[in-house]
């Protein structure tokens, strides 16, 4: 199981608020391109984002579901990789004193990839959630980064939102 944290400076609000704009998966998650939200409303329960993975010329289209989401703290998926089957990808956001503690954990669940993973895989998907980890650190703690408190709406608190699974 590969489990990876970072701690991003810039409140978990401010994570959740990137996190949840299913405009932006293709920004911080790394091997996706083109990414559009396809059905329901990102990251409510049963969303799905569609996007591309290129290998060189070759463009493979995925798709990932919500299957878990705590609106503000708690967001996992269930990532469609075609022949390689799925994999659970769990994201716990944290306060660290004013920072977020993100952790990430991330498994097979179905298919060829469950019977394919090992050491060797394990060590690869580190690299890529290190990688995944300081794209959404850059996007979060950048200064146009979205700021949830600056439009006087509280997400974490609104009616009928996303988050209760």
């Amino acid at each position: 199981m590969a489990v990876r944290h970072r701690l991003i400076r810039t409140s978990p609000e401010r994570v959740w608020s990137v996190i949840a704009d299913g405009d932006r998966y293709a920004e911080w998650v790394v091997g996706a391109a083109e990414s559009r939200p396809t059905r329901g409303q990102w990251p409510q329960l049963g969303a799905a984002i569609e996007y591309e993975v290129a290998f060189g010329p070759v463009r493979l289209s995925n798709q990932t579901v919500v299957r878990r989401c705590v609106e503000g703290s708690v967001l996992e998926l269930e990532a469609h990789a075609g022949v390689l089957g799925t994999a659970r990808i769990a994201m716990e956001l944290r306060s660290w004193g004013e920072h977020c503690l993100i952790i990430v954990d991330e498994h097979p669940l179905r298919g060829a990839g469950g019977m394919l993973h090992n050491a060797g895989v394990e060590a690869l998907i580190q690299l890529r959630h290190r990688a995944m980890l300081a794209r959404l650190a850059h996007l979060c703690e950048s200064p146009d980064a979205p700021d949830p408190a600056a439009d006087g709406t509280d997400r974490m608190a609104a009616p009928g939102g996303a988050g209760h699974a």
